[in-house]
């Protein structure tokens, strides 16, 4: 087997392995997982993604906070409406993979 990446250390693997972890923990949640997939196609407000993604505004809005908490999703004003978009290019890249894997035909 061949090694494309340098050898990295242990303790520069064990914090990417914590970290990794805490995105993957983050993603693994149905109703975020298709929040970031809708996402991941551009910027989008609370009632389109409800409108999309048939997740009841309560839920919408508890999952939104969580994906915004850990840094995932960014907030912007217009007028009354809030839109929301990508924020993690680690998390983009994430969602590419299992678009990839899962989701392409």
């Amino acid at each position: 087997m061949t090694h494309s990446h340098p050898p990295v250390d242990v303790a520069t693997m064990h914090a990417a392995a914590t970290e990794a972890c805490a995105l993957l923990k983050v993603l693994a949640n149905p109703d975020r997982l298709l929040l970031m997939c809708q996402l991941s196609q551009g910027e989008a407000c609370v009632s389109e993604l409800e409108a999309q993604l048939a997740i009841r505004q309560p839920t919408l809005s508890q999952q939104l906070g969580v994906l915004r908490e850990n840094g995932l999703v960014t907030t912007r004003r217009e007028g009354k409406n809030i839109f929301y978009s990508i924020a993690s290019k680690p998390a983009l890249a994430v969602i590419a993979v299992l678009y990839e894997q899962f989701c392409a035909q």
